[in-house]
């Protein structure tokens, strides 16, 4: 099926990223760490809590796999500051919104999408550009609905231990969020309400004046099995981080 080709090569993908956005991470807290170590000898040295708590570690965005917050980070409401920031870097400041564009773009210039616009480069431009508004405003809709309604937008990974009951809240959490208490869960609308909108929004150019309500249903059902794989690859990441690490030594 080619929903499930586009999810292998996606976890595939995740999977390189994970190794390389996570090594970096990894470098980053042994520095952290043996900077921890160094405070708490001297007077009011901040706890580790303290640091964990920085804005900044509330606000991870990796390039292919979205946004997380770390096990080890405490998960806190985000203000609408905070959602702004996120919803920049998520759409427009990191390169894994212009990577996942790309992609999508060249797989629809192989399978020649939308014939009308030729096989050529300007056919592949206006495919390239269907995309990118495509995936804006998938993005704008997810962000806008979970600010309104102060739902959790990132990804938390699990808080317990075992594969199971990770693999567990890896899928739930493709279908349930949290409210702004980030302890009682609301349903996981807005991704699909943002895949829906984004790809019927794109059939007001497209030429042969395709159906509206097929392409959004094609859409929120390609968001079911892409969002389960790439939380789960979000959630296993550092695993997979060392696994590839200990492989290259």
């Amino acid at each position: 099926m080619p929903t499930m080709r586009l999810l292998a090569v996606l976890i595939a993908l995740v999977t390189i990223s994970a190794a390389a956005q996570d090594s970096v991470h990894a470098t980053d807290e042994q520095a952290a760490s043996a900077a921890q170590t160094a405070k708490d000898s001297l007077p009011d040295a901040p706890s580790s809590q303290d640091i964990a708590a920085t804005p900044g570690n509330q606000l991870n965005v990796n390039w292919l796999y979205g946004s997380y917050v770390p096990k080890e980070v405490p998960l806190e409401s985000l203000n609408a500051d905070r959602r702004f920031k996120l919803y920049v870097r998520q759409t427009f400041t990191t390169y894994g919104i212009y990577i996942k564009t790309t992609f999508f773009a060249v797989r629809d210039q192989i399978h020649n999408t939308n014939p009308e616009w030729g096989d050529g480069l300007e056919g592949f431009g206006k495919r390239l550009g269907t995309r990118h508004a495509e995936f804006i405003i998938q993005n704008s809709v997810i962000s806008l609905g979970d600010g309104l309604l102060g739902w959790e937008p990132r990804y938390d990974r699990c808080r317990c231990s075992g594969f199971w009951p990770r693999t567990r809240h890896a899928i739930s959490r493709n279908f349930v969020t949290y409210d702004r208490t980030e302890k009682s869960l609301r349903p996981q609308l807005f991704p699909y309400a943002g895949a829906f909108t984004g790809s019927v929004t794109t059939t007001a150019w497209e030429p042969g004046n395709p159906n509206w309500q097929v392409k959004g249903y094609q859409a929120v059902i390609t968001q079911i099995p892409v969002g389960m794989g790439i939380n789960f690859i979000g959630e296993f990441a550092p695993e997979i981080s060392r696994v590839l690490h200990r492989k290259k030594k």
